[in-house]
């Protein structure tokens, strides 16, 4: 059996691989993957914490934050189509002059 620390030094690598991805890049696809992988990092805690401890609780979390996820994707991923067909482009420094 791997030890918990194992995991949750996974889980902090990954999310903050997930952070300077936001911070970084430029595209708005990337940009959403970045904060997929900040979300698994932390189920990926969850589900360490809630082996250790032997309680389903954290699994039952990780169960309704992939729900979530898996909506946040569909309507994400639809305006970024929606904003790619009308502007041709999915550059948030270009999108940030879409105000007015």
């Amino acid at each position: 059996m791997v030890a918990t620390e194992y995991f949750v030094v996974l889980s902090a690598v990954l999310f903050i691989m997930g952070v300077l991805g936001v911070l970084v890049r430029r595209n708005a696809i990337m940009i959403f993957m970045s904060v997929e992988l900040m979300l698994n990092a932390a189920n990926l805690a969850l589900v360490a914490f809630a082996q250790q401890w032997n309680n389903v609780g954290g699994q039952l979390i990780v169960f309704f934050v992939i729900t979530i996820a898996a909506a946040e994707v569909a309507v994400g991923l639809a305006l970024i189509v929606a904003i790619f067909r009308t502007k041709k482009s999915i550059d948030i420094d270009e999108l940030n002059a879409m105000q007015g």
